[in-house]
């Protein structure tokens, strides 16, 4: 008997546990669910049941009105700026960390103590400063001025220098033993080792290219080049339509998760495997 009472009440807590956990699941999954829900709903069921993530007719009207807001041209104006984005902080932000770990030169302690104060900065704060220089640049509503501001990161120098320093050093000594120069030992030698640091850089380059509004909004003013945010910012705010439009709204927003998800599933295993590579010493 005394073994039973404790065996019943650990099956006790374990369930409780249990129940909150899936109370939590289902309170985050919940906003998912409905915009799913509401993107294949027609205009009328969106509007009597708001809250229910089920159709009353499942219907793909609101994704054949999509494609008539221009839904393309911002698709291939997000993959064009991610993609880049992506591409340039892989480079610079990989260099940037290199030579703040294992590089000697006056200054760099400071260096690295004012990217991370940048980290501290909130993004808005540059919103203006990012136009004016923009204007007096010319890049203003260019593909390349939306690009720019973007191509590097602080949060992602710092991730690849705390990555570069834990390769053990013995590495590069044997790479300048056999002749290779700085460049040559960061390309060819320690940059593959970073594989897990690059790969969590480039998820999380992707994501924030892909979703940021606030830089991509003062880059440009010309609809040619809205991107998925700015285009579907249009559509929340009632510029291109009438009434409350939500099936169309939430068909953009799911159009939008789609390849960052994928991205994300198919990469998540390789973030951060720290050391993946490295030799003992």
């Amino acid at each position: 008997m005394r073994q039973y009472f404790p065996k019943r009440r650990r099956l006790v807590n374990r369930t409780l546990l249990y129940l909150a956990l899936a109370a939590f699941a289902v309170i985050y999954i919940y906003p998912f669910l409905l915009d799913i829900g509401t993107a294949f709903k027609t205009e009328s069921d969106a509007a009597a049941h708001p809250l229910s993530p089920i159709p009353q007719h499942w219907v793909v009207t609101a994704f054949t009105e999509l494609e008539q807001q221009d839904f393309v041209r911002w698709l291939a104006n997000s993959v064009v700026v991610a993609v880049f984005v992506t591409l340039g902080r892989m480079v610079f932000d990989s260099m940037a960390g290199y030579a703040l770990a294992r590089l000697r030169f006056r200054g760099r302690d400071g260096l690295f103590a004012a990217i991370i104060a940048v980290m501290a900065v909130p993004s808005v704060v540059l919103l203006i400063p990012t136009f004016l220089v923009l204007k007096e640049l010319n890049l203003f509503n260019t593909y390349p001025g939306m690009i720019l501001p973007l191509a590097t990161d602080a949060a992602g120098v710092f991730i690849m220098r705390q990555f570069f320093l834990t390769v053990p050093p013995g590495i590069e000594e044997a790479a300048r033993i056999d002749g290779a120069g700085i460049f040559r030992t960061y390309w060819s030698v320690v940059l593959p080792m970073a594989r897990p640091a690059l790969i969590t850089l480039m998820i999380l380059s992707f994501q924030g290219s892909w979703n940021n509004f606030s830089m991509i909004l003062v880059a440009h003013s010309s609809p040619s080049l809205d991107t998925l945010t700015t285009g579907v910012g249009r559509l929340v705010s009632g510029q291109l339509g009438a009434g409350s439009q939500y099936p169309l709204q939430l068909a953009a927003a799911l159009a939008m998760t789609i390849p960052v998800a994928i991205i994300f599933f198919v990469f998540q295993k390789y973030i951060m495997r720290t050391g993946e590579g490295a030799i003992k010493e």
